[in-house]
C-alpha cells in the first residue's frame, strides 16, 4: 500500500524551507527521510507524532497527512 505524501511535503516546506532543513529537526537524515516520502520505509507512529508536534498538524488532520492513498 502506497500513500500520498504531497500535503505533507508541502507543509514541511511551508515551515522549514526544505527537506534537508526538515530532516535534521526531525533527527533523521535527510535520506531516510527521503525514503519514507518515497514509499520505500514505512513511518512509525513515533515519527508520526514527532512531525505532527514539529509540523503543528491538528490532531484532526493527522489523517490528511499520512493516510491518503
Amino acid at each position: 500500500m502506497t500513500f500520498n505524501y504531497s500535503k505533507l511535503r508541502g507543509k514541511i516546506v511551508e515551515k522549514y524551507g526544505s527537506i534537508a532543513a526538515f530532516s535534521t529537526a526531525l533527527g533523521i537524515s535527510n535520506i531516510t527521510l527521503s525514503m519514507k516520502l518515497n514509499n520505500k520505509i514505512r513511518f512509525t507512529s513515533d515519527d508520526i507524532i514527532k512531525i505532527v508536534e514539529l509540523l503543528e498538524i491538528p490532531t484532526d488532520e493527522i489523517g490528511d497527512y499520512f493516510f491518503t492513498q
